[in-house]
């Protein structure tokens, strides 16, 4: 069984992550875009077109799920992904954990890019989930950037900025960027004590797996990862080895992609 993850850049690995966890067995197809990265600046046609094609390329390589762990690719193109597919191809889409927040927190911070932060998208969901609990915004300036980058120095200041920004009543902050909890630990030791962190990456990968219950999701799969860098055949970014999530996707057999078989070949990790 092979599950194909798209994002632009890194924040597909803690949802990869976790379905390696719950599922050794399964195959992962990393679809990255680093020559379209990132996202979520670009026009929404451009982003649904880029989604598109990289849902049809993994099928066409034997994905027989897709999911997209990136806020920007969800809101804009998971509907037009699931029409493209059809419903034979589970589509699974990622939503900031509002509710899950919501429901335990008096006060919550969503730290998210500029863009999603100003989007009526992450508006609707504060008003749909909320469920009266005070939900403020927080951008969080170059950060996703500083992780695709793998800079730590970066990442550490754009954390320690929007600590600055981020309300001293607050009790939970929601992790609205789906690069965000690779660096969950540094931004968990940044706030006050108390403080409780969400993110959707787990429940993405549990969803994904509920997904598949009916597509012979029982067989076993290799357990083997295989990437794509905006379409073609590559290896995870050197910067992915900075995080524990990418370090433990780059443990197993990694599989060369032939872009003109749909059937990938095994070979062994290049030492590092």
């Amino acid at each position: 069984m092979t599950v194909a993850l798209i994002d632009s850049g890194l924040g597909l690995l803690p949802t990869s992550a976790w379905l390696r966890r719950l599922r050794p067995d399964l195959d992962l197809l990393l679809c990255l875009d680093p020559e379209g990265a990132p996202w979520g600046p670009k026009p929404a046609q451009w982003v649904i077109d880029r989604v598109l094609e990289a849902a049809e390329r993994a099928v066409d390589l034997g994905a027989e799920v897709v999911v997209l762990p990136c806020n920007t690719a969800s809101v804009t193109a998971l509907d037009h992904v699931r029409v493209r597919l059809g419903a034979d191809i589970p589509v699974v889409g990622t939503v900031p954990a509002i509710k899950p927040a919501a429901a335990v927190s008096r006060s919550v911070a969503i730290w998210a890019t500029a863009a999603t932060t100003a989007s009526a998208y992450q508006a609707n969901l504060i008003e749909q989930f909320a469920n009266g609990t005070e939900v403020v915004g927080v951008a969080c300036h170059g950060l996703a950037d500083a992780i695709d980058l793998g800079d730590a120095e970066l990442a550490s200041r754009a954390i320690a900025d929007a600590v600055a920004r981020t309300p001293a009543d607050c009790d939970a902050v929601v992790l609205g960027c789906t690069h965000y909890p690779l660096v969950a630990d540094e931004i968990a030791a940044r706030l006050p004590s108390g403080v409780t962190l969400f993110d959707s990456a787990e429940a993405v990968a549990a969803q994904t797996l509920r997904r598949m219950e009916g597509l012979g999701a029982g067989r076993f799969g290799g357990g083997t990862v295989s990437v794509l860098l905006s379409g073609r055949p590559g290896q995870l970014p050197a910067s992915a080895s900075a995080y524990e999530d990418g370090r433990e996707l780059a443990a197993p057999t990694v599989r060369a992609v032939h872009p003109n078989r749909g059937e990938p070949r095994a070979q062994a990790p290049k030492a590092r």
